[in-house]
């Protein structure tokens, strides 16, 4: 199956068209950054229960061993992403903010660091079920950013049948500045494609369709060289327009479904995995290895070997940008992309597992008239850019009254998935995202009193 004729015009309406920024980094070929003298390794670093230690502060691991187990179907392992001596467990700083749990680990500067603990698996003859756990077994969640795990997705796609079930592959990368999982289709593509397969089987899909933005047409390129003619996968290019790589976003571009407010891809038969996940299914789940390290870009004023990393997980920021010359003073630093990364103020905070990029902005980005918060102007701007076609203007002026459940229960505030264009466009600079994430917050909070 060959590339969508009429490609770049596959798309959604609404979205932004923001500077991408790019260039800076999209000709980098991955490189590995040196392992840290200490690494930490937050137990809740993705979406689930968190996972149970089950080594002892003393105990010396090596590099690929579970060091913590799932806590049910939901979780995931961990593994150390090093061989080293168990330092103990302490409450380390978070992407999220607060301070979790981690186990810390002195890594052996003497060591080779090779993979040494491994469960190699025949994949073409495990049953279903024994496919879902080796998944499972390997720790990988989306590395796009959400850190959902991914045995969970596969496994809560239905059990029937159908020729409409399909696996897509979100190769858009629409964030500003993040060029990693360009650079992992361009050197990755054998395993992007084992990944697929692995994943189609798991998931139950039909077929699978790679979709990828137009100013990326070398990685189509790449990729499509590595499809053999009876494999059900098909490559489709989309407009290169912010937020394409949302998997709502990409299942209306691809397929022409609409999911539902409150719904998943899997109720329209469709479910949605990053490039980058799929090539570390493709790379670890023959081999029986755990996820340990990620491809993450770094690049931002200061930095001056900007370019896209192999980081290990648990590595301090500290350390990463120390390695890649960071020289700057008063900086921001964002964690993923600046649409829908995390701000943190820490730089212990270490990577975790769905972390795609790091992001500095120094003194003068972050600061003068531009943070100056105005009255919104009722220009509808924020409305015209939504891609779930909300209202972020009322939705705004609600949340300033503190009437959270009515931005919920009468103007779908659930349906927002924090993209950021609504700020993104508006003239006041009304920081809307951070409002509607503190609402959701609070009803959740109330919901569980």
């Amino acid at each position: 199956m060959g590339i969508f004729p009429f490609f770049g015009t596959k798309s959604f309406s609404h979205g932004i068209h923001p500077d991408y920024h790019k260039e800076e980094t999209a000709d980098a070929r991955i490189r590995r950054l040196r392992f840290p003298p200490r690494l930490y390794l937050h137990l809740d670093q993705f979406i689930g229960a968190p996972s149970r230690p089950v080594v002892r502060k003393g105990q010396e691991v090596v590099r690929g061993e579970p060091i913590a187990e799932p806590d049910g179907n939901g979780s995931v392992p961990l593994h150390a992403p090093a061989t080293g001596t168990v330092q103990g467990f302490e409450l380390i700083p978070s992407v999220r903010g607060p301070r979790t749990r981690a186990i810390v680990i002195d890594v052996h500067e003497g060591s080779s660091q090779e993979v040494l603990y491994a469960t190699p698996h025949q994949i073409a003859l495990l049953p279903h079920e024994e496919l879902i756990w080796a998944i499972q077994r390997t720790g990988i969640v989306g590395l796009g950013g959400a850190a959902f795990p991914t045995h969970v997705k596969y496994m809560s796609m239905p059990g029937y049948d159908d020729e409409n079930r399909c696996l897509i592959v979100n190769g858009a990368e629409c964030e500003p500045f993040l060029t990693a999982d360009h650079r992992v289709m361009l050197e990755q593509p054998r395993e992007i494609i084992r990944g697929i397969n692995y994943a189609m089987r798991a998931s139950r899909t039909q077929y699978a369709i790679i979709g990828i933005e137009d100013n990326k047409l070398d990685a189509v390129e790449a990729l499509q060289k590595h499809i053999m003619r009876q494999l059900p996968i098909s490559i489709e290019v989309v407009k290169a327009k912010y937020p394409q790589g949302a998997e709502k976003m990409l299942v209306h571009a691809l397929l022409g479904r609409d999911v539902e407010p409150g719904k998943l891809p899997g109720s329209v038969n469709a479910v949605v995995s990053n490039v980058g996940t799929l090539a570390q299914l493709g790379a670890l789940l023959p081999r029986g290895e755990g996820l340990i390290e990620r491809v993450m870009t770094v690049v931002g004023a200061g930095v001056k070997k900007p370019g896209n990393y192999r980081v290990p997980i648990g590595a301090p920021l500290s350390f990463i940008l120390r390695e890649v010359g960071y020289s700057g003073n008063q900086a921001k630093v964002i964690l993923g992309g600046p649409m829908m990364g995390m701000t943190v103020s820490d730089l212990n905070t270490p990577v975790t597992k769905g972390v795609s990029g790091i992001l500095v902005l120094d003194e003068p980005d972050v600061s003068g008239e531009k943070t100056k918060i105005w009255p919104c102007i009722k220009c509808s701007r924020c409305v015209g850019a939504c891609p779930m076609r909300l209202n972020p203007s009322m939705l705004g002026l609600l949340a300033i009254k503190r009437q959270y459940e009515k931005m919920q229960d009468s103007f779908n505030l659930q349906s927002c998935f924090e993209c950021g264009c609504c700020s993104f466009v508006c003239p006041s600079h009304i920081p809307l995202v951070q409002y509607f994430r503190i609402a959701k917050a609070i009803n959740r909070e109330r919901a569980d009193t």
